[in-house]
């Protein structure tokens, strides 16, 4: 009996000892998520701060972004002071960033802040990244834990050109996004970044050779390679619904044929690998384009303020050359305020202020003839939106002369030259106010 009763002491002096360790094991392990989730929290708290600190960087971008097309130089040759050199505009964004980033508890370098188009005339992308230790409480008894944090984000300024303007000639008539220079409905770029993400993540990198076409691109493209088995008649192609992307290098074709899908792309013939749509919606069309003016009119294709007489015209000829017409409207409001007879100090004629060697070239008889060269008009821009990928510095050209902008690979440094970019864009951007252009922040990843 003593034996049993010595024995059973002894078994709950080992279950005591059990329970004591386990209680211990407990409490570690509890210390230990604890610390862990510190370390999440900490690490989530260094990305939202970078995230914002991109964003501050955008939207001093965004608010900057008109300063720079303003003339350097007032009348009597004084120092416009809304001016910014490129320079002073990216400087600004960076300090925006710092705040940013210092407000939401974390210290960047300003070597942390990047911007990837600096070399542009107007710089729109940029990057922060967040790099550098930071302090994690493991326990009373062990005091504080140091882990590396690797934050970063992107964010971009869409502009004006990738705005809500509308495209038309053939399929969609609009709005377009931009990617790589390529238009293509709005719903189709946001899936395509999706894409490009996952790509860049793999070490893949995507290139776009073609997205919307309008049925007068198609039909050069088909009278040049008649095999519609390569390339589909005017009014056949499912480019002309924005939805479709031929995208490159050969070597990504095996990275899109095993992920495509999953971000609602598919490959659409065999013996393509380049071509794929977007599934999602193919063939919607917004209805805030779809407008209330009577059909044949031409006022659902420009802006309010473009005078009944001239409507039709712009609308015609945005069909005819693939250009928007909420750009060819506001250019004519400022070159001529819509008069089909303006003659400017310099020379230039009638409502889009052809000069007369300009004019020939573009096979204009009679400059005041408004219909004429409203179609001039859209050919030209046509022509300068193919040979420099930018509708500023399209318009630069048209202003200045295309010879001017190579030369600078920029808006050239000319008073009247600038000044005009800034109101045709405003124009483009406010529908007739003379406001900045409607520019959108976004975080790219």
């Amino acid at each position: 009996m003593a034996q049993g009763a010595q024995r059973t002491d002894s078994e709950r002096g080992q279950a005591a000892v059990l329970l004591l360790g386990a209680a211990l094991a407990l409490v570690m392990s509890f210390t230990l998520f604890a610390a862990l989730g510190r370390a999440l929290l900490g690490k989530g708290r260094y990305q939202r701060a970078t995230d914002l600190a991109a964003l501050s960087a955008a939207r001093s971008m965004r608010d900057d972004f008109p300063r720079l097309f303003e003339p350097t130089l007032l009348a009597g040759r004084r120092p416009n002071p809304r001016h910014l050199e490129k320079y002073v505009y990216l400087e600004r964004a960076r300090a925006a960033a710092l705040a940013g980033a210092r407000l939401n508890g974390a210290r960047l370098a300003p070597t942390d802040v990047i911007f990837p188009d600096r070399s542009s005339f107007a710089p729109l992308r940029v990057r922060v990244r967040a790099r550098g230790p930071l302090s994690v409480r493991v326990a009373p008894a062990d005091g504080s834990r140091r882990i590396e944090v690797d934050a970063a984000a992107e964010a971009e300024v869409v502009p004006p050109n990738e705005q809500d303007i509308a495209g038309e000639g053939g399929g969609y008539p609009g709005p377009f996004a931009y990617r790589q220079g390529k238009p293509m409905r709005p719903d189709v770029a946001l899936a395509l970044d999706r894409l490009e993400d996952a790509a860049r993540a793999d070490g893949v990198a995507l290139t776009i050779t073609s997205a919307y076409r309008s049925d007068a691109e198609q039909a050069r493209l088909y009278a040049r390679h008649p095999d519609p088995k390569w390339v589909a008649p005017a009014g056949k192609s499912l480019h002309r619904y924005g939805t479709e992307l031929d995208l490159g290098p050969p070597t990504v074709h095996a990275w899109l044929a095993r992920n495509a899908g999953r971000f609602h792309f598919v490959r659409r013939y065999s013996w393509e690998p380049w071509h794929y749509g977007y599934t999602l919606n193919p063939r919607s069309t917004p209805d805030s384009l779809r407008g209330s003016g009577r059909p044949g009119d031409g006022r659902r294709a420009v802006p309010s303020f473009v005078p009944a007489a001239h409507a039709a015209a712009i609308a015609g000829a945005a069909r005819r050359w693939n250009v928007s017409a909420t750009l060819l409207a506001a250019q004519l409001a400022v070159e001529s305020n819509f008069n089909p007879f303006a003659v400017s100090p310099a020379g230039a004629k009638g409502i889009a202020q052809f000069m007369p060697g300009t004019a020939r070239a573009y096979g204009l008889d009679d400059p005041f003839d408004a219909g004429a060269a409203i179609a001039a008009q859209a050919r030209l821009m046509r022509d300068l939106l193919r040979r420099f990928g930018s509708v500023p510095l399209a318009l630069a050209g048209f202003n200045a002369g295309p010879g001017a902008v190579e030369r600078c690979g920029c808006v050239p440094p000319f008073a009247e030259t600038q000044a005009y970019v800034a109101r045709v864009l405003a124009l483009m951007g406010g529908a007739g106010g003379e406001v900045a252009p409607a520019l959108e922040v976004r975080l790219v990843s």
